[in-house]
C-alpha cells in the first residue's frame, strides 16, 4: 500500500491529488472526500510472478460532497493528504 495512505483509516476526509502524464506535459487533478475503503485490489491483467497471477494496485474508494464514488490508483505520482 501506498505509504501516505496507510496513515488513514475509513471515514477519514482527504484531498488526493493525482499527477497524470501525456507525452512530456503533466497534467493533475484533485479528488476530495471520505475514504470508503482502501487497500490492494488485483485487477483483470494476468502477472506471472504475482499473488493468484493477477496485477494486484494499490486502491482508494472515495465518497465526494455530492456521493459521486471515485476509485483512485495509487501511485508514486499520487499524494494523499488529510482535511479533517
Amino acid at each position: 500500500m501506498n505509504e501516505a495512505a496507510q496513515a488513514y483509516t475509513i471515514g477519514s476526509r482527504v484531498r488526493v491529488t493525482k499527477a497524470l502524464s501525456h507525452g512530456e506535459s503533466l497534467s493533475a487533478f484533485v479528488v476530495e472526500g471520505e475514504i470508503l475503503r482502501m487497500g490492494q485490489q488485483k485487477t483483470g491483467s494476468w502477472y506471472a510472478h504475482s499473488r493468484d497471477k493477477k496485477l494486484w494496485l494499490d486502491r482508494l474508494e472515495l465518497r465526494k460532497d455530492d456521493g459521486e464514488i471515485v476509485v483512485i490508483n495509487l501511485d508514486q505520482r499520487t499524494a494523499v493528504e488529510r482535511l479533517d
